[in-house]
């Protein structure tokens, strides 16, 4: 089904509901005479004969030959705009104007509607060829003929005569044809009348913008920031919708122009659906709902990607994507109603005029209604009254806030009064009670910094506790002018064994050898830590390179009586390699020296057959 066939389905009850204009037939006569043409204003679709060109391959100068005069056909519905929905065509419009009288008559065509691509005014001349004039969003807008957010032509009737005008119009958006005819005087009154109830919108945006702005720096409340990210980017799409951006903003960039309402439009529902989310906690109240209105948002926005590449093929489907989310909006927030939640009422108040207006823009874009000041200002004006109406509603959110706030307070002077009371009547046995936690804390302060120096799995030294005794011990031996002594000890093919045996038994692996290590470095100010992974370690102070490697030989020894079984070990049985590094310390030298020798010793050691303690050379 295509999307136009889609949505006639979708959205038939809601066409049933509207009041449509009855469809008349027009006179034979398609001639605007002079009695009409002295109005301020009229409005020009009941006069246009209309011919379609599919191929968009037709000029002015075809518009003579008979065959193709023939073509043109009468509009039989009398609307304030032609609408021809989302087509790849080209139309051409034909008008006939009469002037009786005695002196050139001076008018202005409005085409009311921004978005179209091109469209182009073909004025007949006494030579029998054309002036044209061109405009669009395919044009920067400093090519219009005539300085406005619409198509405006400047036309000049010479008196005594009747001629044929020709207008040529296409678009990648939909092609809607509001044409209205004015006298210059009232055209330019109008035309003030517009900019400013333009003005006035654009100033109410500009005001919740700041407001909620500031009530964001204040309160640090994301709702705020997210609802001015909402209306300021619909501002940007409503002033790109009217021709406003194209004529203050980007008035140089046609390709822009071509896709910013589609782009605009994207981001104005994934702003309001990000601010729905926030708004009434959908992720709590109504989890399923969340879950589509996130992927709604993920799709807006992919969309702008789609729309620089392939606008026509999109644009309708994405139309109908509107109207899909904007009834997933009121949804969410009439079920969030039912759930009791306060806030959902403001925001259905608020926001069902504003999708109302965006469900009949759309049907408008599909020419399923007629173009009328209802239809065209529908939108704009349910945003006004959406900012009005959640101006409400942020400013009850403040006022809960605040109610909260004054709430806790309270409850926190009261809870204060409470305890100098019992501070007052019981003081004797608070302080024994300070005093006993206070031996508690102590208590807990010492297992807690034993525990910080000490290896969860292992029960020995940690690497923490392992760098400090380094450190210590060190500057010490500097001090007394003394050897130290430091071993590094890898667990020989140990990933081999947590491989095979997994981490169970790797883990108690480690156990058994931090227990013979524990067992066999047992001298008064030894160290035995973990140093990391399967590395161990320990420091023997006033230990000379000799002693040291006897005490690591003795290691390997113990380890090897424990028999723990390691078939991919060479030895059949879990066995460890050391690296032993002595010196004295001085001002020359570092404790990172001593580890490396000790690491270089480790490596020589695995190297020779692993299963050994070897001793760094001395330097």
């Amino acid at each position: 089904m295509t999307p136009n066939g889609l949505c006639r389905c979708l959205l038939f009850s809601i066409l049933l509901g509207l009041n449509l204009p009855a469809a008349a037939a027009l006179t034979a006569n398609k001639v605007l005479a002079a009695d009409r043409l002295s109005q301020p204003r009229i409005s020009l679709s009941p006069y246009f004969t209309v011919l379609e060109d599919p191929e968009q391959i037709l000029t002015p100068a075809d518009m003579q030959k008979p065959e193709i005069a023939a073509r043109f056909k009468t509009e039989s519905a009398k609307t304030e705009a032609l609408s021809f929905g989302y087509t790849r065509s080209a139309y051409w419009l034909r008008l006939s104007l009469a002037n009786t009288g005695n002196s050139p008559v001076e008018r202005i065509l409005e085409i009311g509607y921004a978005r179209l691509s091109s469209i182009q005014l073909h004025q007949p001349l006494a030579n029998g060829l054309f002036q044209s004039s061109s405009a669009g969003m395919d044009m920067p807008f400093a090519a219009r003929p005539y300085p406005n957010r619409f198509f405006v032509f400047p036309i000049t009737l010479p008196a005594h005569s009747e001629h044929t005008y020709y207008l040529r119009v296409a678009s990648k958006n939909t092609l809607l044809v509001p044409a209205r005819l004015w006298e210059p005087r009232a055209f330019h009154q109008h035309e003030r009348n517009d900019y400013l109830s333009q003005a006035w919108y654009f100033g109410m945006a500009t005001a919740m913008i700041l407001f909620n702005l500031l009530l964001f720096v204040s309160l640090r409340d994301v709702i705020y920031l997210l609802y001015v990210n909402f209306v300021t980017i619909m501002a940007l799409a409503f002033a790109e919708q009217s021709g406003l951006a194209t004529e203050f903003l980007w008035t140089d960039s046609p390709r822009w122009t071509g896709i910013s309402t589609g782009v605009c439009y994207s981001a104005t529902f994934a702003a309001l659906l990000t601010f729905t989310r926030h708004m009434l906690n959908t992720w709590k109240v109504a989890p399923r709902l969340d879950r589509l209105i996130k992927i709604s948002i993920g799709i807006y926005l992919l969309i702008p990607f789609g729309l620089a590449v392939a606008y026509p093929y999109l644009i309708t489907w994405l139309t109908l994507f509107h109207l899909v989310t904007s009834a997933l909006v009121l949804y969410t927030g009439l079920f969030c109603i039912v759930k009791r939640q306060r806030s959902a009422i403001f925001f259905v108040a608020a926001f069902t005029v504003l999708c109302l207006g965006g469900t009949v823009g759309a049907l408008r874009a599909l020419a399923w209604v007629p173009t009328n000041f209802f239809t065209t200002n529908l939108l704009q004006l349910g945003s006004a009254i959406e900012m009005l109406l959640l101006a409400l509603a942020l400013a009850d959110r403040f006022n809960g806030m605040r109610l909260d706030k004054a709430k806790a307070q309270k409850e926190a002077l009261e809870a204060q009064q409470r305890l100098v009371e019992n501070l007052r009547s019981s003081e004797h046995i608070l302080e024994t009670r300070v005093a006993e936690r206070t031996a508690e804390l102590q208590i807990l302060n010492r297992k807690l910094e034993a525990l910080s120096t000490t290896d969860g799995l292992t029960g020995i030294a940690n690497r923490r506790r392992f760098d400090e005794v380094l450190a210590n011990e060190w500057n010490r031996a500097e001090r007394l002018a003394q050897p130290l002594a430091l071993a590094m000890i890898d667990i020989d093919w140990f990933k081999k064994y947590n491989d095979r045996y997994g981490h169970q038994a790797g883990d108690e692996c480690l156990q058994a050898v931090a227990a013979v290590l524990t067992a066999n470095i047992c001298r008064t100010g030894d160290l035995v830590a973990r140093y990391g992974g399967e590395e161990f370690a320990f420091i023997a102070p006033a230990t000379g390179g000799v002693i040291a490697l006897d005490m690591a030989r003795k290691v390997c020894a113990a380890l090897q009586a424990t028999a723990l079984p390691h078939p991919m070990s060479v030895y059949g049985q879990v066995t460890v390699s050391i690296g032993i590094a002595a010196m004295v310390p001085n001002q020359q030298l570092s404790p990172d020296i001593l580890l490396k020798s000790a690491d270089e010793a480790l490596y020589c050691a695995k190297k020779q057959g692993r299963n050994r303690a070897v001793l760094a050379a001395q330097s």
